[in-house]
């Protein structure tokens, strides 16, 4: 996986049942702000570990608590780099859910695994058990990021390589300097006077070169 260009997780694997039937892709992506909120990772195994460094390269300054009787060393030598996230050597509790805004399970053990989610649901936190679509409220997507732009890909569980391509693609064809357009077009933002309409016009007006395909 690399930083800030891209990187995918297995997450993006098979749907829930009732998606099965149908061809759209029912899923709702969001931009989270984890330095915001609360999250908990319980597993400090291998899965654990691919759980935090994707969540690390997108977010370097998420908060996150990290608990396991045990922690691999490049677990621990991750977290020396970000000092958001903590490690608690202990075994899962359900007081460690209070306070919480998203939870990640991916022990070994699935019925720890399935205790997390159970207890989660009951307190309305979204979680994700790893390799578990039936017992994940959400799904760690790829990826695609230069500067403030940034592209999340699912294929709804059916083609991890299509998803991988994408990303590929993307990667491929945002410019490298995408970033100076985007701050100079924000700058040029503030510039402009009339209604909300007016604005959203203009900068319709402006943009309108980034659909040239030559």
């Amino acid at each position: 996986m690399e930083q800030n260009e891209l990187y995918s997780n297995n997450q993006d694997s098979a749907p829930f049942p009732s998606e099965r039937a149908g061809e759209r892709n029912e899923l709702y992506p969001v931009f989270l702000k984890l330095h915001n909120l609360n999250v908990l990772i319980v597993g400090g195994g291998n899965v654990g570990l691919e759980k935090l460094s994707f969540m690390l390269k997108s977010s370097p300054n998420a908060n996150v608590e990290v608990v396991a009787p045990k922690f691999l060393s490049e677990l621990e030598e991750l977290v020396k780099k970000h000092p958001s996230v903590k490690l608690t050597k202990a075994k899962f509790k359900k007081k460690m859910l209070k306070k919480r805004h998203m939870v990640i399970a991916c022990t070994d053990d699935l019925k720890v695994n399935k205790r997390v989610f159970d207890l989660s649901r009951k307190r309305y936190l979204i979680c994700n058990i790893a390799d578990t679509p039936p017992l994940c409220d959400y799904y760690l997507g790829g990826i695609v990021t230069k500067g403030n732009v940034k592209i999340a890909i699912s294929t709804n569980g059916k083609s991890p390589t299509t998803a991988k391509r994408l990303r590929e693609f993307f990667e491929e064809i945002i410019p490298d300097d995408i970033n100076k357009m985007v701050e100079n077009l924000n700058e040029y933002r503030k510039t402009l006077k009339g209604n909300f309409e007016e604005k959203v016009q203009k900068m319709n007006e402006i943009t309108e070169a980034l659909k040239n395909k030559e």
